[in-house]
């Protein structure tokens, strides 16, 4: 199991070089939306849905990673790789990105059916990239607060940069692109032993030990919860998966608690030091987030000034 602030060996320090911005600015929304571990939590397994949904990189994740045997190993570094790419300092996050598209460089093979794939086709590229954007937002949107259509198209224009980096094509630029994307690749959705497969083990706690099952299982249900409703039937994931009013609450419960409790010593935190804001930056109100950001870029462009 790898160390959270390690990543492929590299040490990942989200306070230094002082001053060192990152690839998403602070004052984003994308910075508001990680913060929320419910949200990530329940937009990442949204997301594997959506990719296991298509055979091609079913197969690739399959066939080519650990999760079926680490899932908490498995969850950690995709995990780290999202954080550094949001939070970390732009040189360690090009690392960082570098390195996952090496290993993607040497993922290929054939699925079941005898089709080829390859981890770096562009179409697959584009999609993993969508399916994270949209199963982040999403749950943020769904379990959190509501967001307005600026704010969400705010999010996909500020995550075009990472996405690039990892290769992809085509960034989402809003929901209703993901839309688009979806209907083009819908008729190669079915389901599979593999998808029920992930979510037992997601259900069981074991890709998160020590958060009750019975929450383990809410968090589930409610990333099938925020599936598209014609990728929810052509996964065949029925009535079983259905969020119940209890579980709705409490996950609702939980994400609200997240929101407003400062973890002051994860990379939101790290990273708003990093560069001259306070650790508990991120959960402000958005004016004083503003002030704040504003008062750091009048403090170094002070520094910059000559004497």
């Amino acid at each position: 199991m790898s160390d959270p602030k390690t990543y492929l060996g590299w040490k990942v320090d989200y306070t230094t070089p002082p001053g060192e911005a990152a690839l998403i600015a602070p004052d984003s929304i994308t910075w508001q939306v990680f913060k929320n571990p419910v949200a990530l939590a329940i937009g990442g397994v949204c997301a594997v849905l959506l990719e296991f949904a298509d055979a091609r990189i079913r197969s690739g994740v399959w066939d080519h990673s650990v999760f079926k045997t680490d899932p908490i190993g498995r969850s950690k570094r995709t995990g780290t790789a999202a954080m550094v790419g949001t939070y970390g300092p732009a040189s360690a996050a090009r690392r960082v990105i570098q390195g996952v598209t090496n290993m993607h460089a040497r993922v290929k093979g054939e699925t079941p059916s005898g089709e080829s794939y390859r981890a770096l086709d562009p179409e697959l590229l584009d999609w993993v990239s969508a399916t994270a954007a949209y199963g982040f937002l999403m749950a943020y949107h769904r379990f959190v607060r509501p967001l307005t259509e600026d704010e969400m198209n705010r999010f996909f224009a500020e995550g075009e940069a990472v996405a690039r980096l990892y290769g992809v094509q085509e960034p989402l630029r809003s929901v209703e692109h993901f839309n688009c994307m979806m209907a083009r690749l819908l008729p190669r959705f079915e389901p599979h032993p593999i998808n029920t497969e992930f979510l037992g083990i997601m259900k069981s706690g074991r890709a998160a030990p020590g958060v009750p099952k019975g929450l383990q299982s809410a968090l589930v249900h409610a990333a099938v919860d925020i599936l598209p409703k014609q990728v929810r039937e052509r996964l065949k994931l029925g009535a079983e998966y259905d969020l119940s009013p209890l579980g709705r609450l409490t996950v609702k419960s939980m994400a609200a608690i997240a929101e407003r409790t400062p973890d002051l010593n994860g990379p939101p935190a790290q990273a708003s030091e990093r560069i001259g804001l306070p650790r508990s930056f991120v959960w402000k109100s958005e004016t004083q987030r503003r002030r704040l950001v504003e008062a750091a870029r009048t403090a170094s462009m002070a520094k910059e000034a000559p004497a």
